[in-house]
C-alpha cells in the first residue's frame, strides 16, 4: 500500500486522541464544513452540474422560441434575458466551477500532496458560490426581470437595466472572489506541496494546465471586477465612465471587458487540454508525444491571450493599424493550439488504441474542437469578421469550442477518473450511448448555425424572416436531443456510480494510465499521502511500499 493511510487503518492515531481526523465526518457536517479536497471537489462538480442544467433549460427556452418565425413563447425582452442569463450561468456557474472541481479532486492526488494548501479557504471559496448562484438565477423574479444586455454586459445597455443588473454585478463579484481564492490555493499547492522528486517538468499535463490557468484567473478576474464596478458607479453614483453625455466612452467598456474576456476563454479551455493530454496517452498506450512542447504551448497561449482581445471589436471603428495588429496576433495564437492538436494526433499515431468512453470523448473533443478552432481562425480576419460579427456564425464558433471543447473534456475526465472517485466502474454501454447521442445532437444543433450566420441571421433576435426557418428547426430539435442526452447521463451514468452500483473498480482501471492517482486504492481513501510518496525516475509511480 503505497504510502497511503487506508481509511480502516487507524495506525497510531487512536492512541493520541486524533482519530477524529482520520475517518470521514458523517452527516451534513461533512459537507458544510468540508475541508477535504475530495469532498470539496465533489461539491464543485455537483454545483456545476446543477448550474449546467439550469443554463441548459434557459437555452432550450431560446431554441423553442426560434423553432419558427414569429413570436411563440416569449417576448423579445424575455428572450434577451434568457440569452444573457444562459451565457452568465454557463460560463461562471457551470464551466469554471466544474474545472475547479476537477482541480480540487485531482491536483493533490497527481502531485502526491495530502490535501490543498489552504483547506478552510477552499471551503470558503466553494460556499461563496451558492449565494452568488442564487442571486444570479433569481434575478428573473426582480422588477423588470433578469439582465438583458447580453452576457458581455455592454454599456450603455447595462446603464439602463433594472435592479437585477445590480444583483448580477454583485453575484459576479462573489464568483470572481471565489475564483481568485481557488486559484491562489491551486498555485500554492502545486508550487509548494509536490512529492519529493516531482520536478515541474515531471508534473502531469493536467497539473501544468491548471497552474497556468490559475495565474490567468488571478490576472484577469480583477479586470472584470473593475469593469462591472465602473458600471455600478455609472448606474448609481453619478460617474460617467461609459456615458458619452458626461465624457465617457462605451467602447472603453468593451476594451476592458475583452481584456478580461479573451484570457477567460483560455481559462475555460486550458484545463480541458490538460484532461485530454492525460487520457489520449493512456488509451493509445504510449507516452504523450512532445511533453515539453505541450508545456511551452500552454504557456504561450496564456501569454498571447493578453494581446488579442480586440479581435472581438473589429466592428467598433478601430483604426486599420489596430485591426492588423489584432488580426496577426490572433492568427499567431492559433499556432500553439495547433501544436497541441498535432501532439495528440502524434500520440495516437501507431499506438495500440482502444476506445472506451473516456477515449471516445477525447477523440470527439479533438475532432470537434479543431473545427471550432478553424472557424475562430476565419473570424480572426477583420474583413470576414466584419461580415460575420454578431451573426449565428459566431454563436456556432464559440459553442464548438466551449461545448465540444470544455464540456466534452469534462465528460472524458468524468469517465476516466470516476472509478478512482467512487470505487465503481461506470456502465460502458451507457457511456457509449451518452457519447454518440451527445456528439450527434451537438453537431445537429450547432453545425446549421454556421449556415445561418453566413446567410446573415443576427444573434440575440427573437424573430427572423422565414428563409431561416429550416436550419433553425434542425438546430432546435438537436438542442432538445442534446439536453435529453445530459439528463440520460445524470440518471443512468452518474447516479448509479454515486450510489455505488456497478462492478468494483480495480486500483488501476486503465492498464496503461500513468500518474500517482493510480497508486492509491479505488475509491481514493478520505486521506491520501499522509507521508509524501517516493517517486520513480519519471514521477509516475510510487516506489516506497510501507
Amino acid at each position: 500500500m503505497s504510502a497511503v493511510l487506508h481509511p480502516h487503518d487507524h495506525s497510531t492515531a487512536d492512541h493520541h486522541g486524533h482519530d477524529d481526523h482520520h475517518g470521514a465526518p458523517v452527516g451534513w457536517r461533512r459537507w458544510v464544513f468540508a475541508t477535504n479536497h475530495k469532498d470539496i471537489g465533489t461539491l464543485y462538480l455537483l454545483f456545476a452540474f446543477t448550474m449546467f442544467i439550469i443554463g441548459g433549460i434557459l437555452a432550450l427556452g431560446i431554441r423553442a422560441e426560434l423553432f419558427q418565425p414569429g413570436l411563440q413563447f416569449v417576448n423579445p425582452e424575455l428572450f434577451n434575458q434568457l440569452t444573457t442569463m444562459h451565457g452568465l450561468i454557463m460560463v461562471f456557474g457551470a464551466i469554471m466551477p466544474a474545472f475547479v472541481g476537477f482541480a480540487n479532486w485531482m491536483v493533490p492526488l497527481q502531485i502526491g500532496a495530502s490535501d490543498m494548501a489552504f483547506a478552510r479557504m477552499n471551503n470558503f471559496s466553494f460556499w461563496l458560490m451558492i449565494p452568488a448562484a442564487v442571486m444570479l438565477a433569481s434575478s428573473f423574479f426582480l422588477p423588470g426581470g433578469a439582465p438583458s444586455a447580453g452576457w458581455t454586459l455592454y454599456a450603455p445597455l447595462t446603464l439602463q437595466m433594472g435592479p437585477s443588473m445590480d444583483s448580477g454585478i454583485f453575484a459576479l463579484h462573489l464568483l470572481g472572489a471565489s475564483s481568485i481564492m481557488g486559484s491562489i490555493n491551486i498555485i500554492v499547492t502545486i508550487l509548494n506541496m509536490r512529492a519529493p522528486g516531482m520536478t515541474l517538468m515531471k508534473m502531469p499535463m493536467f497539473v501544468w494546465t491548471w497552474l497556468i490557468t490559475a495565474y490567468l484567473l488571478i490576472a484577469v478576474m480583477p479586470v472584470l471586477a473593475g469593469a462591472i464596478t465602473m458600471t455600478l458607479t455609472d448606474r448609481h453614483f453619478g460617474t460617467t465612465f461609459f456615458n458619452p453625455a458626461g465624457g465617457g466612452d462605451p467602447v472603453m467598456f468593451q476594451h476592458i471587458f475583452w481584456f478580461f474576456g479573451h484570457p477567460e476563454v483560455y481559462i475555460m479551455i486550458l484545463p480541458a487540454f490538460g484532461i485530454i493530454s492525460q487520457i489520449v496517452p493512456a488509451f493509445a498506450r504510449k507516452k504523450l508525444f512532445g511533453y515539453a512542447s505541450m508545456v511551452y504551448a500552454t504557456s504561450s497561449i496564456a501569454i498571447l491571450s493578453f494581446i488579442v482581445w480586440a479581435h472581438h471589436m473589429y466592428a467598433t471603428g478601430m483604426p486599420v493599424t489596430g485591426q492588423l495588429f489584432f488580426m496577426y496576433a490572433t492568427m499567431l495564437i492559433s499556432v500553439p493550439t495547433g501544436v497541441k492538436v498535432f501532439n495528440w494526433v502524434a500520440t495516437m499515431w501507431k499506438g495500440s488504441m482502444t476506445f472506451e468512453t473516456p477515449m471516445l470523448f477525447a477523440v470527439g473533443f479533438i475532432f470537434v474542437f479543431t473545427m471550432g478552432g478553424f472557424t475562430g481562425l476565419i473570424l480572426s480576419m477583420a474583413p470576414i469578421d466584419i461580415q460575420l460579427q454578431d451573426t449565428y456564425y459566431v454563436v456556432a464558433h464559440f459553442h464548438y469550442v466551449l461545448v465540444a471543447g470544455s464540456l466534452f473534456s469534462m465528460f472524458a475526465g468524468f469517465y476516466y477518473w470516476s472509478p478512482k472517485w467512487t470505487g465503481v466502474m461506470y456502465n460502458e454501454t451507457r457511456g457509449k450511448i451518452h457519447f454518440w447521442w451527445t456528439l450527434i445532437a451537438f453537431n445537429v444543433t450547432f453545425f446549421p448555425m454556421h449556415f445561418l450566420g453566413l446567410a446573415g441571421m443576427p444573434r440575440r433576435y427573437a424573430d427572423y424572416p422565414m428563409q431561416f426557418t429550416d436550419f433553425n428547426q434542425v438546430a432546435s430539435v438537436g438542442a432538445f436531443c442534446f439536453g435529453l442526452a445530459q439528463v440520460y447521463f445524470f440518471l443512468f451514468v452518474v447516479v448509479p456510480v454515486m450510489r455505488g452500483r456497478g462492478e468494483a473498480a480495480p486500483q488501476r482501471p486503465w492498464d496503461h494510465a500513468e500518474g500517482l492517482e493510480w497508486e492509491v486504492p479505488s475509491p481514493a481513501p478520505f486521506h491520501t499521502y499522509e507521508n509524501p510518496p517516493t517517486l520513480n525516475a519519471d514521477a509516475t509511480r510510487v516506489l516506497a511500499h510501507h
